[in-house]
């Protein structure tokens, strides 16, 4: 498991990097280290636009999937965002992305958590 904390969208890339490069070398596939680096930058990037607030990361190796945690510190960020939005809507394609690449779409927590499963293709 990696865990990091991103306060400003700067930061965000050379963090998202530290996580690509343990699934690298966790000998994960580049197409799954692709689509957890884009999950990670759409979900990390939401909360800081969104909440104005500090990103708290986790990404974690299981047998069959890659999970991405992203948690915002207050619980209301989360209810902004009731439901994920189609292709054609104007804001909130990141979202749309996620749930097409993900497994069961964004999993909403206590605490202002957001998780996405990634199957692993290897």
């Amino acid at each position: 498991m990696i865990t990091f904390k991103v306060n400003n969208l700067k930061a965000m890339s050379s963090q998202i990097a530290l996580f690509a490069d343990f699934l690298k070398s966790c000998d994960i596939s580049d197409e799954d280290v692709f689509l957890s680096r884009l999950v990670s930058c759409e979900l990390i990037s939401n909360v800081i636009r969104h909440s104005g607030e500090e990103a708290q990361f986790e990404g974690e190796l299981m047998p069959d999937k890659i999970s991405i945690t992203v948690t915002a510190r207050s619980q209301s960020f989360i209810e902004l965002n009731p439901s994920a939005p189609d292709v054609l809507s104007e804001s909130g394609r990141g979202l749309y992305i996620i749930n097409a690449v993900s497994m069961n779409g964004i999993e909403r927590g206590d605490g202002g958590k957001l998780t996405v499963c990634i199957k692993r293709t290897r």
